[in-house]
């Protein structure tokens, strides 16, 4: 078999890179890692699932699983960059001697991974094209399919591969240099003027430009990926992107499609970029609305995940609005509000930080904060970036507008993602809390089974399961009261000869607690369920001594055990 490949983390890579890449891991350690097509992308492209488990100890599905996905923003590259670090880290620690690899062999043991790379190829494609356009989500036009008939189109104006900005005197205009650095673009006072001022607008041409007014026309593609599940969708007057319908959008359905076909997926995390922070639930409604069992294991495992990550974990609803009038909803509501499944968003990458400015609040931030702000990251881009995350003001003659100024931040390569040498470790951050999740799952075993003879052809067989998980095999309270997961179902597998006397064929047991301690007064009063993780059941059949018989017994989210027992 060919080498294990060695993903370049300073690079990102295009479809077909990224197809072979797959391709390479896949052929080079068959054992554990498949790679399957989750669907077809609006342009045709195949978006690629990886299930990272070990095949020789049983089926995917029959496993306890964690998902993890990437680039459903177009732009957002580095989320790829992640899911292909801890695919990395996963396949070439699994035979590793090293201690910090220790619980990677057991994870893909007991355990599989669903991984995204890249949920949304097409617009991906899309950023990554050699005079790129860098839109929110798909390619396909939305919510109108018109040409641009006047206005100003975001795009490439001088072919360079970056999308920066255009600055243009004006005495009306909004923004000055800023007094000690005059590269720097900085809002004039309240009742400030005499001056020299500026407008400053995107990189872009004109249509139909009258000489006077401008305005800068919305992405001919409007759609949000993560705007079209199907929890809390709204239509485009209320949350802007979310299609026509919940998922209407084949990406989105086929991830949809997928989960829900596997019930054995208990925990996901989804990659984005950019603010350095953990995104936990709700988006919805604040925490005491959350039920609290829920809310205090979500903090606990956010809690552990802000220690192993370096990054804040923040709720969705508390401190990260985009308007704190506007709730918007995506595959968090959805996984956990509908689903009832743990679910974190990762935003990756902070410029900010890496200026030296760690009083901020990440949304607002972007409203307002102070110029010696933006003088930071005016020197870190000088001193750490050689000058390129922030473009030195250069001239430009416009077709439209004629002689202009283009430069300002270069969002693409150094705001929305890290600079190629940063890539690696902020991807490095997160295989040790994603693993810690992914083996915090529940999983089912086989405790016990037992024949006894209660007549020449007459058994009573009992069979025994636990859950050897940290969290329960519901995973959630919201599992439970939206009714998508059951309690332990026990199957006797009769053959022929073999004889029900008394119990039924299935019978549907408990939901089995997990060993994690409970968030309640627990800590002071005595548990009154001590072996709550664990579910006997017993039938009574009727058949020939040394006949064998299959027992089976499924927790939606703690994976399936089968077993055989012999009547003797």
């Amino acid at each position: 078999m060919p080498p294990i490949p060695v993903p370049r983390f300073d690079q990102f890579y295009r479809h077909a890179e990224l197809t072979r890449l797959l391709q390479d891991y896949a052929a080079s350690v068959p054992q554990l890692v498949q790679l399957r097509s989750l669907g077809k992308s609006f342009e045709g492209r195949d978006i690629w699932l990886l299930v990272l488990t070990n095949a020789a100890t049983g089926a995917d599905i029959d496993k306890p699983a964690f998902w993890v996905d990437g680039n459903i923003h177009a732009a957002e590259l580095t989320a790829s960059t992640a899911c292909l670090y801890w695919l990395h880290t996963l396949v070439s620690g699994y035979d590793s001697s090293d201690p910090k690899d220790h619980g990677i062999r057991e994870l893909l043991d007991s355990r599989v991974v669903y991984m995204v790379p890249r949920l949304n190829p097409d617009g991906a494609e899309l950023a990554l094209a050699d005079q790129p356009r860098q839109i929110r989500s798909s390619t396909r036009p939305y919510p109108y399919d018109e040409p641009v008939v006047d206005g100003l189109t975001v795009q490439d104006v001088d072919g360079d591969g970056r999308m920066l900005s255009m600055r243009l005197p004006d005495p009306h205009g909004t923004w000055k240099k800023h007094a000690a650095d005059a590269r720097l673009m900085v809002p004039r006072e309240p009742g400030e003027f005499g001056g020299e001022y500026f407008r400053v607008m995107p990189e872009g041409l004109l249509t139909d430009y009258d000489g006077l007014k401008i305005s800068v026309n919305p992405d001919r593609e409007g759609l949000d990926l993560n705007r079209n599940f199907p929890a809390h969708w709204r239509q485009e007057g209320e949350q802007q992107g979310a299609g026509p319908y919940p998922t209407s959008e084949p990406e989105v359905r086929a991830m949809v499609d997928f989960i829900t076909a596997h019930p054995n997926i208990g925990a996901a995390v989804s990659f984005h970029t950019h603010s350095g922070a953990i995104l936990r639930p709700s988006g919805v409604c604040k925490d005491d609305d959350i039920t609290p069992e829920d809310l205090w294991m979500i903090q606990r495992l956010s809690d552990s995940g802000a220690k192993l990550t370096g990054y804040p974990a923040v709720s969705i609803w508390h401190d990260f609005k985009y308007h704190p009038k506007q709730v918007i909803t995506g595959t968090q509501d959805w996984v956990y509000e509908h689903l009832g499944a743990l679910f974190w968003t990762v935003e990756i990458w902070s410029p900010n930080k890496e200026a030296g400015i760690t009083d901020y609040k990440w949304i607002e931030w972007y409203r307002d904060h102070p110029p010696e702000d933006d003088l930071k990251l005016l020197k870190w881009s000088d001193e750490q970036c050689g000058g390129l995350a922030h473009v030195d003001w250069y001239a430009f003659q416009h077709p439209q507008l004629g002689m202009v100024e283009l430069g300002g931040w270069d969002r693409m390569n150094y705001w929305r993602n890290p600079p190629p040498n940063l890539r690696e470790r902020e991807a490095a951050r997160f295989p040790a809390w994603l693993q810690q999740i992914t083996l915090s799952l529940p999983k089912l075993e086989v405790l016990r089974t037992e024949v006894r003879a209660l007549g020449d052809d007459t058994w009573r067989v009992r069979f025994a399961v636990a859950n050897s998980g940290y969290l329960p095999a519901y995973v959630t309270h919201r599992a439970r009261e939206r009714k998508t997961v059951r309690g332990t179902v026990f199957n006797i597998h009769l053959t022929e000869g073999v004889s029900l006397v008394s119990g039924r064929e299935r019978v549907v047991g408990a939901h089995l607690e997990g060993h994690a301690p409970k968030s309640s007064l627990q800590a002071f009063l005595p548990n009154r369920d001590i072996t709550g993780d664990r579910a006997v059941v017993e039938w009574v059949v009727r058949g020939a001594r040394g006949t064998a018989v299959a027992l089976s017994a499924t927790a939606d989210r703690a994976g399936t055990v089968r077993c055989e027992v012999t009547l003797d």
